[in-house]
């Protein structure tokens, strides 16, 4: 089982591997393969996702529509640029719920689920 910081780390390492597979090149000086180890500090795992969230949504602005038909070698078969975007989101949501239920285990409720403040 990942920590938290583990769990984080790893999806900010796909934002980059992922989003390099349709032509995203890594920032200079960037470890991608050291990522998900490197840190356990919060600031730096909070900040590193979200470098990585920033990564993947230039990466998708700058994708031409022109490429999302493009096949490109997957897991022993063939995928579209399209059909790789897609495949990020449900990983994305199984570390979200993971991530849920890290923060359930540990008594935090998602602010999303909270009962809503009195306004009485």
């Amino acid at each position: 089982m990942k920590s938290v910081a583990e769990c984080f780390l790893h999806v900010s390492a796909a934002n980059y591997n992922m989003y390099r597979l349709v032509g995203a090149p890594f920032p200079p000086g960037l470890d991608v393969a050291g990522m998900e180890e490197s840190t356990t500090d919060k600031a730096k795992v909070i900040a590193t996702l979200k470098l990585s969230y920033a990564h993947a949504k230039q990466a998708i602005a700058d994708m031409p529509d022109a490429n999302l038909e493009k096949s490109m070698p997957w897991l022993g078969g063939t995928i579209t640029q399209r059909g790789m975007l897609l495949f990020i989101i449900p990983h994305i949501a199984e570390h979200l719920g993971q991530a849920i239920a890290y923060a359930r285990i540990n008594g935090i409720v998602p602010p999303w689920s909270a009962d809503p403040p009195n306004k009485n």
